[in-house]
């Protein structure tokens, strides 16, 4: 008998769900070279202003989500999208999509020494995505995240 590893806390399982995010082309070439250079990463989306209103990538692991943040889902791969209850409140009509623009943020996401910022973009969920959004089961949060 073999012991499987144990589960990454920073992913947790979801299995197939309505997509809420995903990320440009762009995006997804400047996470890999973060990921490259800072193994596994994970986004999280707070509220606030300014700064706090873009997605904030950091080392898995950094960044402890609370109990009531939402995981949105998973990009490129593994890569864990969370967002304050709060923001959910406000954004859990739409799909997002992260992207990349020129500028530098002032917070702490690993983007911001690269001259980069990541950015959200959004569009309204279609009615056929909210109807399948309504027979899924709720959203992990950060109290079923895996010690």
């Amino acid at each position: 008998m073999t012991d499987s590893p144990a589960p990454d806390p920073g992913v947790l399982p979801t299995t197939a769900r309505t997509g809420r995010v995903e990320l440009t082309p762009a995006a997804e070439d400047l996470l890999r070279r973060l990921t490259g250079t800072h193994g596994p990463v994970m986004f999280h989306q707070s509220g606030g202003c300014c700064d706090g209103s873009a997605p904030m990538c950091y080392p898995r692991g950094e960044f402890r989500v609370g109990a009531a943040d939402v995981l949105l889902g998973h990009v490129a791969g593994d890569t864990p999208f969370w967002m304050s209850a709060d923001q959910f409140t406000y954004w859990s009509h739409t799909h997002l999509t992260v992207d990349v623009v020129p500028g530098r943020g002032s917070g702490f996401s690993l983007e911001a020494p690269e001259g980069v910022r990541f950015l959200l973009r959004s569009r309204l969920l279609t009615d056929e995505e909210l109807r399948r959004i309504e027979s899924e089961p709720p959203l992990p949060t950060g109290a079923d995240e895996v010690a």
